[in-house]
Parts: C-alpha cells; sequence; structure tokens
C-alpha cells in the first residue's frame, strides 16, 4: 500500500533483511516461491541450487531498478505499517494473486528439472541494467496503461504491446535482420564508402583479421582510413549476428559530431531505406532539439519524436547506449563503469553493440582505468570492442591487450618494441594475443622538424606565420592553452595592421578555435574551419593562419601546408603532424611543397619547469597545473627534435614513440638528467597511482553480488555532477534568462555557456544569469566574479 501510494521503494528492502518476522515472514511463500514460513529459513528455491543466495541476489537486483543498487545496509527503522492492509489494498492477497499469474504467464519457469539461475555477480549486474531498460519501457503510458487487476489474459495483451514498444524504439531489429537477409549483401568496401578498394590497414583490420576476436588495436597514421577500417569491420560484424548495433567513442564532443556525418553516410548505404536505424548524435546539446530531462511522470515526452526522426534513445544522455548506432563521447561510455544512477542501463545496452574507441591514447591513466573497467565487463558479458590510434607505446599496448589482467608490466624490450610491427592491428582472442603487419598505405611523407625556443615570443610566432601565409602557405598554430592561444590571436592582428585577408574569419568576425565557445558557436567555428583547411571545392585560395588548441589536433579534417606547435609528448606531436599535407591535390606554394613543422620550446632547459607553480609559466607544461605533467617525456621528444631533422611517416612513428614513452628509456633519461629530476619521476609515478586509486574508488565493482552485505555494491552519496570521467574537468553550466547575441550571428544567441568549476571560486549559480550587452558581445557575472564572451570566446574580466 505504502509503494502504491508513492511510498519509496526502500520500504520493500525489509522483506529482504527479513527485520521482522511477524510481518514479512509470508511474502515469498504468498507468492509460491517457498514452502511456508520455514521455507525462507531454509532456502527452499526451485531456481536456485545456493540455499536462496542466488535469488536473493537477483531480487536485490530487481528491486534496484530506479538506478543505483539500493542500501541494505542503512540501518532503516523497518516500516512494518507499509505491508498492513489499507484502504482494500491487503499486500498477501496481492502477492498470493501474483504468484498465482505469474505461474499461469511464465510456466516454463517453473518446470521441473530446469536448470538454476545464473549465480555470477556480473549476471547480476546486467541483469540490473535490464531491469532498468524495462521500467522505463513498460513505464509509458502510451503503450502500458495502468491495470490495478490484471487477469489470467492480460499478459497476451501485454506482449503485445511490448512487442510493438521495443519495436517501435528500435531494440527489436528482427525485422531489419530478416529485410537485411534477403537482399543480396553489398558490404564490399566500395558500396560502403563511394572508394574503389580498400588500403592495407582495411584490408587488415575488416577482412584479415577473424571477426570474432572480443578485442582489437588498429594502429596507423593520422589520416590513414581508420575510421572506415572500423566501420567495414562494424558491417561485416552485423552480418555474422556477432553484433546487433555500434557505439563510435570520440574523445571530444567537436570529434564526435564530425564523425557523426561519416557514420551517417555510412548507415545510409549499409542499409536498405526500409528498414534504415537513425545515427543517434550521443552528445549533450548537440541534438535536433533540446531534450526535455523530466521526471518519471514526464513519459509522453520522451517518445515524441520531430517527424519520426527523433528516436527514442535520443531522447536523455542516459539512454544514448540503447541506440542501435550512435557516435559520441567516450565519456558517454565510460559513464557506464562508474557508480553513477543508471549506469547498469548503459552498460548493458552497450553490450550488445561493438564499441569503438578512437583516439585510445589519449586516455590518462585515471580514465585509462575507467575504459579498462567498462572493457572488461563488456567482454565478459560476450560484447566485441575496437580500439584505434595513431601510435600506441608498447606498454599501453599490453596493458589494453591484457585489459583483464590485474598488473602489467612495462611491456616488450625497448629494442623489440621499436621493431614491432606498424602500422598494425592487434587482437585478442581467448588466451591468444598477436599483432599483425599491415603494409604501407602509400601515405608516407618526410617532415622537416625544427625546434625554435620561442615558446613565450608571440610577436615572433605571428611574424613567421604572417610570413608564411602572405607567401600563400595555409599555416596551423597549435598552443597548448587558450591563455597562449588568445595572446598568439592578438599578436597576429597587431602584426596585421586590421587587415583580414590572412586571417581566419567567420563572416567578417576574425577569430581562433578554442574550446571556451558556446556550443552553437562551437560548431560554426568547426564548420568554417573545415570549410577553409577541408579538401572540399570551398577551400579558398591564398594563405590562411588559424590559431588554436588542442581542438585542432584531432577528428577535424584539415590540411596545412605549415604547422606552428608548442611542445608536447610525443604521440600527441604526431597527431598534430598529421594535419600537415593530410590530403593531395591541393595547390601549395614551391617553399611549402614539403610539409614542414616548427616545435615551439620554452628553451634548451626544462629544468626550471620543475619548480615552477601554476599560473607563473602557463605554457601547458610542467607538474604543477600544466596540461601536459611528465617533463621526462617532453624533454625526450625535444630531444628526438635535435637528433632528427626530418621524421619520416609512418616509417619512424613506432620508434619515436618508443624513444619518448618506453619505461626503459625514461628511466635512462631520468638517470643522466639528475636528482631533481629523479624526484620529479617519483612523484609523477605517485601521481599516476594516485589517480589509478581515485578511478578505482569510483568504478563499479562487478565482481561483487548483490548480497545481504552489499556495501561494496552501494554507491556513494554523490551525484553524476561529483563522479567525473576526467579529471580536472569540473564544469558548471550557466543559462541566460536573456539569452544575448552571437558574437558571429546576430540573429542567432547564446543560451548557456559552460565555465570551470574553478573559476567561480565557490559561487555556484542556482539560477538563470542576466547578461549585458557590451562592444561585440556580452559580459556576465557569477557571485563576485565577472566573464565576457566575444569573438575571443569566454574569458574572465
Amino acid at each position: 500500500p505504502s509503494f502504491q501510494r508513492m511510498g519509496h521503494i526502500r520500504d520493500l528492502t525489509p522483506v529482504i533483511n527479513d527485520e521482522d518476522k511477524e510481518t514479512f515472514a509470508w511474502f515469498f511463500p504468498a507468492l509460491g516461491f517457498g514452502q511456508g514460513v520455514a521455507g525462507w529459513d531454509n532456502g527452499i528455491f526451485e531456481w536456485d541450487d545456493r540455499n536462496g543466495v542466488t535469488v536473493c541476489n537477483l531480487f536485490i537486483a530487481a528491486l534496484s531498478h530506479h538506478g543505483e543498487p539500493i542500501n541494505l545496509g542503512a540501518n532503516l527503522p523497518a516500516n512494518t505499517r507499509a505491508w498492513r492492509p489499507y484502504g482494500g489494498l491487503n499486500p498477501r492477497e496481492g502477492a498470493e494473486r501474483i504468484g498465482n499469474l505469474v505461474r499461469q504467464w511464465f510456466p516454463d519457469a517453473f518446470a521441473a528439472g530446469a536448470p538454476p539461475l545464473p549465480d555470477q555477480a556480473d549476471f547480476q549486474h546486467h541483469f540490473l541494467g535490464l531491469c532498468i531498460l524495462a521500467d522505463w519501457i513498460g513505464s509509458n503510458e502510451g503503450y502500458f496503461r495502468f491495470n490495478d487487476r490484471p487477469d489470467e489474459g492480460y499478459i497476451h495483451t501485454a506482449r503485445k504491446r511490448a512487442a510493438t514498444a521495443i519495436a517501435d524504439i528500435g531494440l527489436d531489429i528482427s525485422e531489419q535482420r530478416e529485410i537485411f537477409g534477403n537482399r543480396p549483401p553489398r558490404l564490399e568496401f566500395a558500396d560502403l564508402f563511394a572508394l574503389p578498394r580498400p588500403n592495407a590497414i582495411q584490408q587488415q583490420a575488416a577482412l584479415d583479421t577473424p571477426l570474432d576476436c572480443p578485442l582489437v588495436i588498429i594502429e596507423s597514421e593520422t589520416g590513414s582510413g581508420k575510421t572506415e577500417a572500423a566501420l567495414w569491420r562494424f558491417a561485416r560484424m552485423y552480418q555474422q549476428g556477432l553484433v546487433d548495433g555500434l557505439y563510435f567513442a570520440l574523445p571530444t564532443r567537436a570529434a564526435a559530431s564530425q564523425i557523426h556525418r561519416r557514420v551517417e553516410g555510412f548507415v545510409a548505404r549499409m542499409f536498405p531505406e526500409a528498414v534504415r536505424p537513425a545515427v543517434v548524435r550521443a552528445v549533450p546539446g548537440y541534438i535536433v532539439r533540446e531534450s526535455v530531462d523530466g521526471g518519471l511522470q514526464d513519459y509522453p515526452v520522451w517518445w515524441e519524436r520531430d517527424d519520426g526522426e527523433m528516436p527514442w534513445a535520443a531522447e536523455r544522455a542516459k539512454r544514448y547506449l540503447a541506440a542501435q548506432i550512435a557516435v559520441g563521447t567516450v565519456d558517454q561510455a565510460m559513464l557506464g563503469a562508474l557508480q553513477v544512477r543508471h549506469a547498469h542501463l548503459r552498460a548493458s545496452c552497450l553490450a550488445r553493440n561493438l564499441l569503438v574507441v578512437d583516439e585510445v591514447h589519449a586516455s590518462d591513466t585515471y580514465m585509462r582505468e575507467i575504459l579498462a573497467a567498462l572493457l572488461n565487463a563488456h567482454r565478459a558479458a560476450g560484447g566485441y570492442a575496437l580500439l584505434m590510434s595513431a601510435t600506441l607505446g608498447s606498454a599501453s599496448r599490453q596493458r589494453w591487450l591484457s585489459v583483464n589482467a590485474a598488473e602489467v608490466g612495462d611491456g616488450m624490450p625497448l629494442t623489440d618494441a621499436i621493431a614491432a610491427h606498424y602500422p598494425a592491428v592487434s587482437w585478442v582472442s581467448g588466451d591468444a594475443a598477436g599483432i599483425d603487419y599491415a603494409g604501407s598505405n602509400d601515405r608516407a611523407k618526410a617532415v622537416a622538424m625544427a625546434a625554435r625556443p620561442a615558446m613565450h615570443d608571440f610577436d615572433q610566432v605571428a611574424e613567421r606565420a604572417l610570413a608564411a601565409a602572405g607567401d600563400g602557405a595555409k599555416v596551423l598554430v597549435i598552443r597548448n592553452t587558450v591563455g597562449y592561444a588568445r595572446q598568439t590571436q592578438q599578436a597576429l592582428e597587431s602584426r596585421a595592421a586590421g587587415g583580414s585577408e590572412l586571417l581566419f574569419t567567420v563572416g567578417d568576425v576574425i577569430t581562433l578555435h578554442h574550446s571556451r565557445f558556446a556550443a552553437a558557436d562551437r560548431r560554426l567555428l568547426d564548420g568554417e574551419i573545415e570549410r577553409q583547411l577541408g579538401k572540399g571545392k570551398d577551400r579558398p585560395a591564398g594563405g590562411r593562419v588559424v590559431v588554436g588548441t588542442q581542438t585542432l589536433e584531432q577528428s577535424l579534417d584539415i590540411d596545412a601546408d605549415l604547422l606552428i606547435t608548442d611542445l608536447c609528448p610525443v604521440d600527441v606531436l604526431l597527431q598534430r603532424i598529421g594535419r600537415l599535407h593530410r590530403h593531395t591535390g591541393h595547390s601549395r606554394p614551391a617553399e611549402y611543397a614539403n610539409p614542414q613543422c616548427i616545435v615551439l620550446t620554452p628553451g634548451d632547459d626544462l629544468s626550471p619547469l620543475l619548480n615552477s607553480r601554476s599560473g607563473q609559466d602557463p605554457n601547458g607544461l610542467g607538474p604543477y597545473g600544466g596540461v601536459y605533467r611528465s617533463l621526462h617525456i617532453l624533454e625526450a621528444t625535444r630531444r628526438l627534435l635535435g637528433e632528427y631533422g626530418e621524421w619520416r611517416i609512418p616509417e619512424m612513428n613506432r620508434e619515436l614513440v618508443e624513444q619518448a614513452t618506453h619505461p626503459a628509456a625514461l628511466a635512462k633519461l631520468t638517470e643522466e638528467l639528475g636528482e631533481q629530476w629523479q624526484e620529479h619521476a617519483i612523484n609523477t609515478a605517485g601521481g599516476h597511482i594516485a589517480d589509478k586509486n581515485q578511478a578505482g574508488s569510483v568504478i563499479i565493482k562487478r565482481d561483487k553480488s548483490f548480497g545481504e552485505d552489499n556495501r561494496d555494491v552501494v554507491f556513494p552519496s554523490r551525484d553524476e555532477q561529483q563522479i567525473r570521467t576526467r579529471l580536472g574537468d569540473e564544469q558548471v553550466e550557466v543559462s541566460f534568462d536573456r539569452p544575448p547575441a552571437s558574437p558571429f550571428n546576430p540573429a542567432s544567441s547564446v543560451d548557456r555557456i559552460t565555465l570551470p568549476m574553478r573559476w567561480l571560486g565557490g559561487s555556484v549559480p542556482q539560477e538563470a544569469v542576466t547578461p549585458a550587452a557590451v562592444e561585440g558581445g556580452f559580459e556576465f557575472g557569477v557571485g563576485s566574479r565577472k566573464f565576457r564572451y566575444d569573438r575571443l570566446g569566454l574569458r574572465r574580466v
């Protein structure tokens, strides 16, 4: 009665705790699952060969369907009144009626000699995810109207409604498979991608590597077609019935938005129109219209679609992974491994799909631990995963291939690591693992590398970039921080004397590219970057200078003649170099017929950065607040610039990465550099351990059961914002009560913007903020802090 009067789910927990036998001991016998009071005590269950433990664990999982495991150890007082007859509702009679109906509706469950229920802990966790999904679907009043006294025949009506519901929302793909199987398969590479033939890495990944390998890693240089390789492999796996769908995970929102367009084209060519699934863009704020994130009473809203184009899974971020085909950030997938509400729903929905993770080398220790836990759960459920990277160090590659191992060593010896195949496809199948050479992709390039100690000299950087643009070159300037990017842009504008013909513009507005723009403006910037530096027919002739941050180094399909970049770890540097001479067929100035890269350094000695504090040298380098904190890797990368004046890509990729990331190479460098650097190495290792432990504290413990002492599976009293997918990434979204105009388009407005939490000094807005228009943009305040937003992005005043 308490629950039917909107009581709390915890009213049911005393059934498990058995705190008041006089009131609750009748519950399971009334359902027909035991033999009287003694049946509960002695664990006499037809479904269980563990004296009731398995049934109990699964029942607790089912009761947890509101989003997270219920806490049986919360010492809540038994609410005995919740189980007393009230207003015509009698719990004992209701339980008996349910038990009788269940026996009629599910006779196979009560057949003599049936095998016992699975008792594995990870099965319980996936079962909880299924229960959450079923509850969300079954709670929709458009399909399942309330019935207070169902009769024996109700099950037929319910099953018809259920079949309609799961077909409507795309969970049932039987019709799709039937139509797909009845037509001649068109899964050749040329059919799917409108390209004449696959290259070596695509051939190796999709055709030569067995499809039933649960984990595959593709390593190949930037721009070599890894995305097409992954999609082709998915198409063949789908045809074989190994997977039902695809989740393509990218490191950033912008990358996900860019790949989404490519996946849409692929899906249109793969599936017949009658059964073609929608490609969900699993990026909050990047859907056609804003989702309505209401409470449990908003059922009709959840199912609304725009002309049939808004899939059910796209309506709320928590349901993204229920989509058959989705492209989004890796964070959305990682939430399936964290102790946040509805995490089990995410992981269970994902289990049927191929999980593709791009740019996996970009994961830090904290993210790597979370992603490893997700892959562990995914593979344990029979799922398949594919990881992609421009180049992984051998130690990182071994960690991914050994994702089930408790501890992984330093990988293969340095000489063997350098000699390992590249480009390559690595794989795991059962207890076996291997790495296969993929062959040449005919995309070799020799890049002239030059180090310049001009990281802090913004005028010198601007002068060099403008000189190259004046010669007709497309110049990409990538700085490690937004602050350095903005100062570089201001130096460019000062030296260009107000002329915009060589500078990056959106419309008539001169600007740059970084992460601190509102979502709508960021999409505008992405599109304009790809137009001006892409391979399309709209690419303008003549020189151009584009300044940005790490937002330019991955996923955007852009091509430059000259790259000017801050010093960064070698794998990141190779990623940035991937933007040089990416496409063929462009007309390039004679001076830049061959790719050139200038690497800006703080000097020939990085030792001063060992003691610099956050804010003293805000170039993104160093252990105290820097974007790249391991000075050993940065120093090794700097030395490679002096050792090799020309980097032959992809021929040298493996050697370059191993020389700057392999544990043996870094240990040798540390010993050479002396005591201060040895201390930094210890501190760096300690930071990795701390990040690993922090990740371990928030990861779901899927090896633990939902038993009576279920402290190991209960989530802490923290919400989704407090448990993050990335460290140092805590942000606050500010909405505006009167949305101001975009600095790039007066007809477009900015209704919200995201601020780093550290900027707010503890003042988090509880309601919409009022902005004030200023020339070229607007300003607003949060507490005592003031902010400005204009063509240069968001910044503190």
